[in-house]
């Protein structure tokens, strides 16, 4: 062959070549971030909990209806009310929209109450969206001498409560009646979670606990010592009693009762907006924006799946998803708070 012909054939080749070498690099560049990644849920709680088994339910839904379907798994990081874990994807975790956060609803008063330990500022973090509106409960054994909220305000001897921490349910739901009307509860603090709470219970280490009522609906111990009358309870949060606890008197119901001061029941109020954003999920706050977008549209999605509504009522799970562009804007809010309320708060989460 004349070499003028191989010239002209090499550049053939070449001009085939170049169209789908340029074709294969934009393919290469539109792969979906997530495909072949994995997504990991850091859970603030020990694992068997409410907040566990509804991140695990979460997680076996999610990476559906996110582009190159990830996988997900659960990661339990418990202590200190939820704390380390927030520190943990605030200033460790890499931004990247692989690590999402899901703490204890009331992880925001630890913030508000100036503990030392946060290194987060809640409204910060990339809400992706939550799973339920949930209110809470305190309840004691019902073989001890307390027999309603109102002998624990005559008591001599405060009763011993189990708790992770500052944030959780029975912490903060003995401070607001503490607050309100002058109910104590001596807290024992520690615990990985509402499991390790019950069994202490049991064996009477401590002789009441707090819970989302959701929680305590959901699973045992709970349901069995519902139905055996172990516990009775003492309080619950809602502005309307719970039809399934109907002994209970709800926080405003008490603060009308024993004519709670008006920054009493500010205080109060600040500390029950937890519960408007219960089982909620979170990304580092310089988690780039197209990846936000992502999580929170397949967080929605998913919670229209019929397969994750189904199993969420096979284990008692509530389904009432909040979106999470309307968590950031709850979340700004809450923690603007009056100088009187801070204050209040800050003594009310005295630690010791």
């Amino acid at each position: 062959m004349k070499p003028r012909a191989i010239i002209y054939l090499r550049s053939s080749i070449l001009a085939l070549l170049i169209p789908l070498s340029l074709d294969l690099s934009f393919g290469l560049a539109q792969e979906p971030f997530y495909k072949g990644k994995t997504i990991r849920i850091v859970v603030g709680l020990s694992a068997g909990g409410g907040y566990d088994r509804a991140a695990r339910i979460v997680s076996r839904h999610l990476g559906k209806y996110i582009p190159g379907n990830p996988e997900t798994i659960v990661q339990n990081m418990p202590g200190a009310g939820s704390v380390i874990a927030a520190n943990y994807v605030w200033g460790v975790a890499k931004p990247d929209g692989l690590t999402l956060l899901m703490p204890h609803n009331n992880v925001y008063l630890n913030q508000l109450a100036g503990h030392k330990e946060v290194k987060f500022d809640l409204p910060k973090f990339q809400w992706i969206g939550s799973l339920e509106k949930d209110d809470m409960m305190i309840f004691i054994r019902s073989d001890t001498p307390y027999k309603s909220i109102r002998d624990v305000i005559k008591a001599k001897e405060a009763p011993k409560c189990g708790s992770t921490g500052a944030g959780s349910s029975d912490y903060v739901m003995s401070k607001i009646l503490e607050q309100t009307i002058g109910a104590k509860v001596d807290h024992v603090v520690g615990y990985p979670g509402s499991t390790e709470i019950a069994i202490a219970m049991e064996r009477g280490e401590v002789v009441c606990q707090g819970l989302t009522v959701s929680t305590f609906f959901s699973r045992q111990p709970f349901l069995e010592w519902k139905k055996t009358g172990f516990v009775r309870t003492l309080a619950q949060s809602g502005r309307k009693r719970d039809s399934r606890l109907p002994e209970g008197p709800t926080v405003y119901e008490l603060m009308d009762e024993y004519k709670t001061a008006a920054t009493s029941r500010r205080v109060a109020e600040a500390m029950l907006q937890g519960g408007d954003w219960a089982r909620s999920m979170m990304a580092p706050p310089a988690t780039p924006a197209d990846r936000v977008k992502i999580l929170r549209e397949a967080y929605e999605k998913a919670f229209k799946d019929p397969d994750l509504v189904g199993e969420a009522k096979k284990a008692r799970v509530e389904v009432n998803p909040t979106k999470g562009e309307e968590l950031q804007s709850m979340a700004k809010e809450v923690m603007v708070q009056p100088p009187e309320v801070i204050e209040q708060i800050k003594k009310l989460f005295l630690v010791k």
